[in-house]
């Protein structure tokens, strides 16, 4: 007896010694803050110096970079939301993740970086816009916005069924962060919180405290707002992003939408939530959207603009409300940072500011993203790691949204799949510059035909050079990014450049072969104007 009593006296030590072992770990393994964005370009940044930084859109993620690390050369592998947002999830492109364009369903079964942090002692929340459909896996809380999800009053799906907040979304999704950080998590373990805001994503409606900010100013235009696009494959003369032709009035601008619109005066394919929302604000949120808009609209009646002039002032009520929405995610980091703060736990909080994909704020004359060209390819990656990354520092490498998960797992101490298909940036929050770091990124697009009227194209860019194939039609488009920043001059067939392009598609060849990309398919008629909608020359 007294041998069985002593055996069960040493596995309880040993138990308890394997507690303290942990409870040590978890003293030291990083907390992670994942605050993440949508349709946010890097030049509606501060810190990215861009052409809007002049306007102060972002104080407090400026702030942020200070104190951390900013990424120069960062990219999505597939530009539109949900595709995104499965890539990050899993550290797979998105013929390998299963989810290529918005209207697949997200597989929650397969192996995600939430689910393995969970593995090795992590508690993990989501609140705010998932876009993969279905209810989240690998979290301990979650609620998540339907679909798009609205900007005012919006409903959010939670594990027991579908509940209405009111307020604006932005908001909502900060507090559900901060009331989770401060008493809806396991203390005694590290955590991975996903801050995923709906803001600043079509149709742009700030929140009421921000209707008024840059009412009194004009905004800068970018140089290529009257782009026509005359040096590019067709795929760019066929879009239906155009701010002139394709943003209307009353869905994306707002002018003169009350309740008692139809909501019928387009036909075809349109985003209406923001018809739709209108109908679901209360009567003093109602109240302070026409106090604010209604003397603009009248003004707007009574100048009878066209041609440039009218596509300017669409632009200003454009770029003025997409900077409105970016001032709540703003406040929403500065919100959060506090927290981190009060609780006692910035010293050993990573914090990560990043968006889905870049964002065309007037740029070329468009709206929204999908394309291969910088402003939508390049997405902002700002990272915080007290103790580990040099404040104020920038990085000039290759990355990608597919290293994400990869780097939240090296963070935690966890083991990194073999099926994962990015690289841990660890290394390079460290201040190293790895021998072997990617020299060209990939990237393929495929949702088409579909809203915007963007073909899938597949392409290569490394630090210099982009190639990009519009496969379906075989058009190519090559942009020497040096000499080209803002390429508007595609030298695909320039004899100058043809061994280097011949270069570039041997590679994009070997790295659709190396990430198993088979995808690729199918080379159609040329006749683009009867391909696009039954457009006719």
């Amino acid at each position: 007896m007294r041998y069985v009593l002593g055996i069960v006296a040493l596995l309880n030590s040993l138990i308890v010694a394997s507690q303290i072992n942990v409870s040590a770990e978890d003293s030291t393994r990083p907390n992670i803050l994942f605050v993440f964005s949508d349709d946010h370009a890097p030049h509606a940044i501060g810190a990215y110096e861009g052409w809007l930084a002049s306007v102060d859109p972002t104080p407090n993620i400026d702030a942020l970079a200070k104190q951390g690390m900013l990424f120069r050369n960062s990219f999505c592998t597939n530009s539109i939301c949900g595709p995104s947002r499965a890539v990050i999830q899993t550290g797979k492109h998105s013929h390998k993740n299963g989810f290529m364009n918005n209207g697949n369903t997200f597989d929650w079964n397969q192996q995600t970086f939430p689910k393995l942090l969970q593995e090795v002692g992590y508690t993990t929340a989501i609140y705010g816009k998932s876009h993969l459909k279905g209810n989240p896996q690998g979290f301990n809380d979650w609620q998540v916005l339907p679909g798009q999800g609205l900007y005012y009053n919006p409903d959010l799906i939670t594990a027991d069924g579908r509940v209405r907040v009111e307020g604006h979304c932005t908001d909502i999704v900060t507090d559900l962060a901060v009331d989770w950080l401060r008493e809806g998590r396991d203390k005694e373990k590290p955590f991975m919180l996903m801050v995923q805001h709906k803001a600043p994503h079509r149709n742009w409606m700030p929140a009421p405290r921000h209707l008024d900010l840059y009412a009194d100013i004009d905004l800068p235009e970018p140089k290529t707002l009257f782009d026509k696009w005359e040096d590019n494959a067709p795929p760019a003369r066929f879009q239906e992003l155009e701010i002139d032709r394709h943003m209307h009035l009353q869905f994306d601008l707002f002018v003169d939408l009350s309740p008692a619109f139809d909501g019928q005066s387009i036909k075809g394919r349109v985003d209406k939530s923001a018809w739709a929302n209108m109908k679901r604000m209360s009567e003093q949120q109602l109240k302070v959207w026409r106090d604010a808009y209604g003397p603009r609209d009248a003004e707007f009646h009574a100048a009878n603009l066209s041609g440039d002039d009218l596509v300017r002032w669409k632009y200003q009520r454009y770029e003025k409300n997409y900077l409105r929405c970016i001032r709540g995610v703003d406040e929403s980091v500065r919100t959060l940072m506090s927290t981190l703060e009060e609780l006692g736990l910035s010293e050993n909080t990573v914090v990560i500011y990043s968006s889905d994909q870049g964002f065309y704020v007037g740029d070329h004359g468009w709206y929204d993203k999908r394309w291969m060209y910088e402003e939508s390819l390049k997405m902002p990656l700002i990272v915080k790691w007290p103790g580990v990354t040099k404040e104020d520092s920038i990085d000039e490498h290759l990355v990608q949204n597919l290293d994400y998960a990869q780097t939240f797992l090296e963070m935690a101490g966890a083991d990194q799949p073999e099926d994962m298909q990015g690289m841990s940036l660890v290394p390079l929050l460290r201040g190293q510059d790895p021998e072997d770091w990617r020299e060209s990124i990939y990237y393929h697009y495929y949702e088409y035909p579909s809203v915007h009227m963007v073909p899938r194209h597949n392409g290569i860019r490394d630090e210099r050079y982009k190639l990009i194939h519009f496969y379906e039609f075989d058009e190519w488009e090559f942009y020497d990014l040096e000499e080209d920043p803002d390429e508007l001059q595609n030298r695909y067939g320039d004899p100058i450049y043809a061994s280097r392009i011949e270069e570039s598609k041997k590679r994009l060849e070997q790295l659709r072969i190396e990430y198993g990309d088979e995808s690729v398919s199918g080379v159609k008629p040329k006749e683009w104007q009867n391909k696009v909608r039954g457009l006719t020359p």
